[in-house]
């Protein structure tokens, strides 16, 4: 088995006749206290982060979804790996419920996002290891595959018996790409998954990301910030704006639909603001709930 084939007992789970993501009208509302409110208040103001939100992604698709800091790309990426629970509507991953079927889909999806954890004292080695292991890859796999996923991410050979905690944050995100990758999820959840990269790792990865799709009929959600990226990876481009999902169709519809000529041009078209990066309330949100 190579470093692009998913272990059988997740790939033979899979169904293959329903959409591999279906959302209908999902909510999420955060509670958070009020700037106002005195140290012991129990007022809270509301902060939708995904308000009936509905789409659906075909198997072996990848759709990408546009937002600026604060759009509830994070959330959604959250609720569909079951780190969350909405306050309304439904998810199902490949016909699984993210409530109900949690362990299930946790089977089925890896998560790479810019807040990736690991076990710091552990080298980048051993992290991914102890994740192959999880999947179901035996050591004989996983002697191969370890250093084929991490060449395949641009990371140094000579460190990948360092601690993470001595790896700078760009290094410490290809080794999170490299943990999803490693078992060829058939859903990928990808949250800005190239933030503090460098152009040249930024296009590996990308090109990656495509290998990964073609070879393993990978479906992928890829969230971000970065047009241009969105662009060269989907079939399809969706709008986060506060929480509400714009549109989500081909880049070529998007452009005729607004009639401009650049994915920014129709972000302004669409919200009647220029595309800027935003202090990501939703992600504050997270963490004052969650820690």
């Amino acid at each position: 088995m190579s470093a692009l084939a998913a272990p059988k007992s997740i790939s033979t789970s899979v169904r293959r006749d329903v959409p591999a993501v279906e959302v209908e009208h999902l909510t999420k509302v955060f509670r958070r206290r009020a700037k106002d409110a005195g140290l012991f208040s129990r007022r809270r103001r509301r902060m939708p982060a995904l308000n009936d939100v509905s789409f659906t992604i075909a198997r072996g698709e990848c759709v990408a979804i546009l937002g600026q800091n604060g759009s509830g790309k994070s959330t959604l990426v959250r609720l569909l790996s079951t780190l969350l629970i909405d306050d309304g509507g439904s998810a199902r991953v490949f016909g699984n419920d993210v409530v109900r079927d949690a362990r299930t889909i946790r089977r089925l999806v890896n998560r790479v996002s810019v807040e990736a954890s690991f076990f710091k004292k552990m080298s980048a080695d051993e992290n991914l290891s102890y994740a192959a292991r999880f999947y179901g890859m035996p050591p004989s796999v996983t002697r191969t595959a370890v250093p084929e996923i991490l060449a395949k991410v641009g990371f140094p050979p000579d460190r990948r018996g360092e601690s993470m905690q001595n790896l700078s944050r760009g290094m410490q995100q290809k080794v999170a790409l490299a943990r999803a990758l490693l078992t060829s999820p058939v859903l990928l959840l990808l949250d800005e998954p190239t933030t503090g990269l460098d152009p040249r790792s930024k296009l590996e990865v990308q090109d990656f990301v495509r290998e990964v799709r073609q070879t393993h009929d990978a479906t992928i959600l890829l969230c971000t910030h970065d047009m241009v990226e969105a662009e060269a990876l989907a079939d399809r481009v969706g709008l986060l704006d506060r929480g509400q999902l714009l549109f989500l169709e081909p880049v070529a519809d998007v452009k005729r639909r607004y009639g401009v000529e650049t994915l920014e041009e129709a972000f302004f078209a669409a919200t009647g603001r220029a595309f800027e990066e935003e202090h990501d309330h939703d992600d504050d949100e997270y963490r004052e709930v969650f820690g």
